[in-house]
C-alpha cells in the first residue's frame, strides 16, 4: 500500500526531472538536493522515485512495454520530443 506522500503531481515530476539534470550522480547529497528542489518529498522518496523511473526505462528499452501509437508533432530532433525530453533521455542513458 502506498503512503499519501508516494503520489507525485505533474509539477513535482517536472521539478524532479529538472533536478536530476542539475544534480548528477557525482553531486554530494544528491537526493537531499533533489528532494529540496521538488518540495514535499524526502530524500528517500526521490531516490525511490528515481529507481522506479530507471526500472520503467529498462523495461521500455528491453521491449517489455509497447510504445503507444501517438501522432507526434516533430520537434527539433525529428522525433517529436521537446528539448527538455531530449535532455532527460540523454541524461538517463548516461546512468
Amino acid at each position: 500500500m502506498q503512503s499519501p506522500n508516494s503520489s507525485w503531481t505533474t509539477k513535482q515530476n517536472k521539478l524532479f526531472e529538472k533536478a536530476l539534470a542539475l544534480y548528477d550522480k557525482d553531486t554530494p547529497d544528491r537526493w537531499h538536493n533533489v528532494a529540496r528542489a521538488v518540495g514535499g518529498k524526502t530524500a528517500e522518496e526521490v531516490k525511490k522515485h528515481y529507481e522506479i523511473l530507471i526500472e520503467d526505462l529498462n523495461h521500455i528499452e528491453s521491449g517489455q512495454v509497447p510504445f503507444p501509437n501517438y501522432k507526434a508533432v516533430k520537434g527539433s530532433n525529428g522525433k517529436g520530443l521537446g528539448n527538455d525530453e531530449e535532455r532527460l533521455l540523454k541524461f538517463l542513458k548516461l546512468q
